[in-house]
């Protein structure tokens, strides 16, 4: 058995049932089931992908990305899906990791994926959408040819839950892009995680507007709902006003966001006088929520949940029930159904309750290393727990709340920032003598990557010199959003860098 069998079954068994809406079309599940038999018969017979195989995905949301998820399922091949914002240069670092046969690209991507493809080749480009002209090399192909040749689709077999079906990139604190890997048994498990901590059935009806290249659009709602036989609405790119339109009109009952997309929803004119009605809980997460955040939804009637989890975790792994969601305002709740969670000190032993300390996590829902790293691997893990960085307490009710990151990770609308990444990018500079890169608190981000810099004595650099310093170089939502000139950066007597002192300093 294979996770696609997800959709084979529910084909079976609510053949009529709508599994997906998107751009005002309605899949029903045997439609998506056709869909994937088609896709993995044609991955097979014209690209050659089988059993191990990786196939990337570049492009916005669309039933492609679930398409392909569960083709490749099927095949006992892997899907490593890729952040759209990011530049060639770091997915050129990515695919060179990762050695996919094939990608498939959003027709917006093309001239993207035609860099990469000359940069890294090797694999064969598949267009999802109209093909641009200039595609029309032995390599290209598009979408609709592939599931076309696919037609003649036919029993297929080779994955199983304990093949990897998924590698999803992280940078990591090193500033060298991860790529962890979760098998299928991993996302099984994540599902009914998932199913468990929201009350999910059959009958829930799941909004994503985040993008699935991270696991938390991919999998805290929107393949569960799959494993139920839910419905799921899919948006190409997150807009608040459509975002409000698809509640008053399709009528969701869950809805997952990010702190920067919850707030922007909630500050758009109409939602004053929007109908929510439908929604029993919005769910948010992927770093701390300020309560001014929530407090909208929750003057609106509507429970807002947290879920704390990573790329490495599937991702959910504490989750606050939404019978709890008023009562405990800034708790990520407590670990979910197939996890277990513990908060340990520097010598990895447990922690009275109330202080703080690590989380380490263990469950058949985290990956099961770092894609060809295992030196990454063998530090992320101690006796088979996970450590996290992220430092937590619990109540005496035994509810966890994040205090503080052990990692300095930057968390931005919902994207992850790493510092090791743009100080490298900082520390080429022939004027720089030295440099950090911490978080800010900011009320729209929830954070914003300042960087704090060191000038070499005659040098008159200015914030926009230090700013141009990254076009071109990493994706846009990584870039500092400010610069503080500093005669000299806070360091212990080791001489490592105090950035909990230099947070305090950019934030007075």
């Amino acid at each position: 058995m294979d996770i696609s069998a997800w959709i084979r079954h529910r084909a079976e068994w609510s053949p009529a049932r709508v599994a997906l809406h998107f751009g005002g079309a309605a899949v029903t599940y045997a439609e998506l089931e056709q869909r994937v038999a088609r896709v993995a018969a044609g991955l097979a017979d014209e690209l050659g992908i089988g059993d191990g195989d990786r196939v990337a995905h570049l492009g916005y949301n669309s039933p492609v990305i679930l398409e392909l998820l569960f083709a490749c399922a099927r095949l006992g091949a892997i899907l490593v899906p890729l952040n759209w914002r990011l530049t060639v240069a770091e997915h050129i670092g990515i695919l060179r990791s990762a050695e996919p046969r094939a990608i498939v690209v959003d027709t917006e991507f093309h001239a993207h994926a035609r860099e990469l493809h000359d940069a890294v080749p090797g694999f064969a480009t598949v267009v999802a959408g109209p093909s641009p002209p200039g595609s029309d090399a032995p390599s290209w192909m598009t979408y609709a040819a592939l599931t076309d040749r696919g037609a003649r689709a036919r029993a297929l077999g080779g994955g199983d839950l304990g093949r990897p079906v998924l590698i999803v990139y992280t940078s990591g604190t090193t500033g060298r892009p991860k790529g962890a890997v979760l098998t299928q048994a991993a996302l099984h498990w994540n599902a009914l995680n998932s199913i468990a901590a929201c009350d999910m059935t059959s009958a829930d009806h799941v909004l994503t507007v985040l993008p699935m290249f991270h696991v938390g659009g991919l999998n805290i709602q929107t393949t569960p709902a799959l494993l139920t036989g839910g419905t799921v609405t899919l948006t190409r790119r997150f807009d608040p006003d459509e975002t409000l339109g698809l509640i008053e009109t399709r009528r969701p009952t869950l809805f997952l966001a990010v702190p920067a997309v919850a707030q922007a929803v909630s500050r758009h004119p109409r939602f004053a006088a929007a109908d929510l009605s439908s929604l029993r809980a919005m769910c948010t997460g992927s770093s701390t929520v300020p309560e001014a955040v929530m407090r909208p939804w929750l003057d609106r009637g509507i429970p807002v949940t947290q879920v704390y989890g990573m790329t490495e975790t599937g991702p959910t792994a504490l989750a606050l029930p939404i019978a709890d969601a008023a009562r405990k305002v800034g708790s990520c709740g407590k670990p979910v159904l197939h996890c277990e969670a513990r908060i340990v000190n520097e010598q990895g032993r447990d922690v009275a309750q109330g202080e703080r300390g690590e989380i380490w996590l263990k469950g058949p829902n985290v990956m099961t290393g770092y894609w060809n790293d295992k030196e990454a691997t063998d530090d992320a893990f101690a006796d088979g727990w996970l450590k996290t960085g992220d430092i937590a307490h619990q109540d005496d009710e035994g509810f966890f709340y994040v205090d503080d990151r052990k990692k300095d990770v930057v968390i931005s609308g919902g994207e992850n920032i790493y510092p090791a990444e743009l100080e490298n990018i900082l520390s080429d500079h022939p004027d720089i003598a030295e440099a950090a890169v911490v978080g800010r608190a900011d009320p729209k981000w929830g954070e914003i990557p300042v960087a704090c810099i060191v000038a070499k004595p005659g040098a008159t650099l200015t914030r926009d010199d230090v700013l141009a310093l990254f076009r071109n170089r990493v994706a846009g939502y990584k870039h500092p959003r400010e610069v503080k000139f500093l005669d000299a950066l806070p360091r212990t007597v080791m001489g490592k860098v105090q950035k909990a002192e230099l947070r305090r300093q950019i934030s007075e």
